[in-house]
């Protein structure tokens, strides 16, 4: 007997900052914590300019249009 296991990529609800890291919460109720200094555009970045971000993709991405800057939140696990 053949069982189809289908994967779903986790989607991003929210996002959120402190000094150091961005917080992504996830749409199965995780919350991961990524720092800032992964990403070069993001640690740059005013307080204003990272909460200039839109979700994408209902939620696949996130993407700062100021900062030309596009996550996809799968790579973030």
């Amino acid at each position: 007997m053949n069982i189809s296991v289908i994967h779903k990529s986790p989607l991003a609800k929210k996002v959120w900052f402190d000094k150091t890291k961005f917080y992504v919460l996830l749409d199965d109720e995780r919350e991961i914590g990524i720092p800032l200094e992964w990403f070069r555009k993001l640690k740059s970045a005013s307080t204003e300019e990272l909460n200039q971000y839109r979700l994408i993709g209902n939620g696949e991405g996130i993407h700062w249009e100021v900062l030309d800057e596009d996550i996809l939140v799968e790579a973030l696990l």
